[in-house]
């Protein structure tokens, strides 16, 4: 087997813990290694997570959060990041800060609420979104209630994802893409940049196994901004690897499962 020389792209995330391995930074590494980039993390907090729910959460010290980055950043370097679960404003406004110092691709997923409905973000962290974090952000990832909490647009159909995907971009991000998995039929999404719009659909699964499917996309995304796509393309293969990976979902404790990380690489039963 021959040696591989070449170094791949660098994606890094930036994000929490889930220690049941289905979300967070464990997702984002293993969605990584499965679309060829090498995948580092800083971690933001700590989870206590299972197939049921949050059991409890630490947010990591503004110090740690930035000594990680810039260890990664100042000598390894990056071709794309991507952000998840930042807990605090505190955490937030570093990460802002951060990126925007940082010459590479940004996807940010704004982590409001888990798969279980625990939050994930202060209600005081809001305001620190939308000001610091969204205008750094070349693509931001909202579902729909993630759509509520920062414009006040309750989305019940694709005009609803129109008007949804003004207001987020009304925040400063260069894409909007607007989650649609949780309305009815097909899983739609929006994704636009004020000016092209591009529907992505795809067939709905009966599957409730869908743990980490937010932080799986936003780090496919990055993952092909990393490997040279531009916006529209990345996030279709992103959706193309996300749908994939919720059909091939397992049950895994008593609860929601996670989606399959590795579905394109198990052999077929």
């Amino acid at each position: 087997m021959p040696i591989r020389t070449a170094v791949p792209p660098r994606v890094l995330t930036v994000a929490g813990s889930d220690s049941g391995g289905g979300a967070g930074i464990q997702a984002d590494l293993k969605t990584m290694l499965a679309l060829g980039v090498h995948g580092m993390s800083v971690l933001t907090a700590v989870t206590a997570q299972n197939s049921l729910g949050v059991q409890g959460a630490w947010e990591l010290p503004v110090d740690a959060v930035r000594a990680q980055y810039r260890s990664v950043v100042d000598d390894i370097g990056v071709q794309a990041v991507k952000t998840g679960m930042l807990a605090s404003a505190a955490l937030v406004e570093t990460v802002a800060e951060l990126l925007a110092g940082t010459d590479a691709p940004v996807v940010v997923d704004p982590v409001g609420v888990s798969k279980h409905g625990d939050a994930l973000l202060a209600a005081e962290a809001l305001d620190s979104v939308r000001t610091k974090l969204l205008p750094v952000a070349t693509v931001a990832t909202p579902n729909l209630d993630e759509v509520a909490q920062l414009t006040g647009v309750q989305v019940a159909d694709e005009d609803d994802m129109r008007r949804a995907a003004e207001e987020i971009l009304a925040f400063g991000p260069r894409w909007a893409l607007i989650k649609g998995g949780h309305l009815p039929g097909d899983a739609v999404d929006l994704l636009t940049d004020g000016s092209a719009e591009h529907w992505l659909r795809a067939p709905r699964y009966d599957n409730r196994h869908t743990h980490g499917t937010g932080c799986t996309l936003a780090s496919a995304i990055a993952s092909g901004l990393a490997l040279g796509q531009d916006v529209p393309t990345a996030v279709e293969g992103a959706k193309a690897y996300v749908t994939g990976a919720i059909r091939a979902g397992f049950a895994l404790g008593g609860g929601i499962g996670p989606v399959d990380h590795g579905w394109r690489t198990r052999p077929a039963e």
